[in-house]
């Protein structure tokens, strides 16, 4: 009734990953997507988009949704230094190798985008085309100083409508566009039940690295691996109020390659719901010209 498959698969070094797998009766031989969430998401990010394109009366499209190690379903890393983006990205060529998949789309938001650039430098052959989702080679201070806030707070909302309550008071300023439901479907992805008590659904380990960082000092940038990517049809979107991803970037990124398409989600923030009614014509229509 979910209208997916939860798919386990074992990690090179044994970590239990998980995936959700959202696999229409028929797909027309259309290319699967493959959805990479951001630094402490999981698969159930997707959820609403990945039921849109399954379920698509004319074009039904195979959706698969990762849970990084330590997020999710997945099973949590016994040395955080392992939550990092080039383990993840093993581990999602893992699940693609494992489900006998040589050749897909991608959709990756925020650290899903980081995850797809090193990607295009080790396993280039396997990516179609993408859809980056607030993310470039090059991310803004500022923006991801206040993911390493929001994440180092603690709460344990007393409900899921608590806790998107709380969602709307932290980041509504930055997402006008959404509605009540946008704010429970969040509320629903980013806590799970757990010994009783509603909780972020990831380990609070994976923020140590964000800890760590200088935010004096220029942030490090994927400029010669996006040179990479960029070989592939993009679909770049933009949160128009990011804080994260800046509009300069958007352009530089743009002007690189005619591959290269963007899109600006109004009245939203870091990071933009795929879904969501301003922006998914366009992510549907970007798919179903690459097959």
């Amino acid at each position: 009734m979910d209208g997916f498959e939860s798919r386990f698969f074992s990690a090179e070094d044994g970590v239990l990953l998980h995936a959700r797998d959202y696999a229409p009766a028929t797909a027309g031989g259309r290319l699967p997507l493959v959805c990479l969430p951001g630094l402490s998401r999981n698969a159930r990010d997707f959820h609403p988009l990945a039921l849109r394109l399954a379920r698509d009366p004319a074009e039904p499209r195979r959706v698969i949704a990762l849970d990084y190690r330590g997020r999710g379903l997945s099973g949590r890393e016994a040395d955080p230094a392992s939550y990092n983006v080039a383990v993840e990205c093993r581990d999602a060529l893992t699940v693609l190798s494992a489900l006998g998949l040589t050749r897909a789309l991608f959709a990756g938001t925020s650290r899903g985008g980081l995850i797809l650039h090193v990607m295009a430098a080790v396993e280039p052959g396997c990516i179609a085309g993408a859809i980056l989702n607030d993310i470039g080679p090059q991310i803004e201070a500022d923006g991801l100083r206040e993911i390493n806030d929001y994440l180092s707070r603690t709460s344990a909302p007393a409900s899921f409508e608590a806790a998107a309550e709380g969602l709307k008071a932290i980041h509504g300023a930055t997402f006008p566009a959404l509605a009540p439901a946008d704010w429970h479907d969040m509320a629903e992805a980013i806590y799970a039940e757990r010994d009783g008590r509603i909780v972020a659904d990831f380990d609070p380990r994976l923020t140590d690295q964000l800890k760590a960082i200088d935010f004096s000092k220029p942030l490090p940038t994927l400029w010669p691996q996006f040179e990479l990517l960029a070989k592939k049809p993009l679909l770049v979107v933009r949160g128009e109020r990011s804080r994260l991803f800046s509009r300069q970037t958007l352009a530089r990124m743009a002007a690189h390659a005619a591959t290269v398409q963007t899109l600006t989600a109004p009245g939203q923030g870091h990071a933009p719901l795929l879904h969501h009614a301003d922006v998914f014509p366009s992510v549907r229509a970007f798919l179903s010209g690459l097959g």
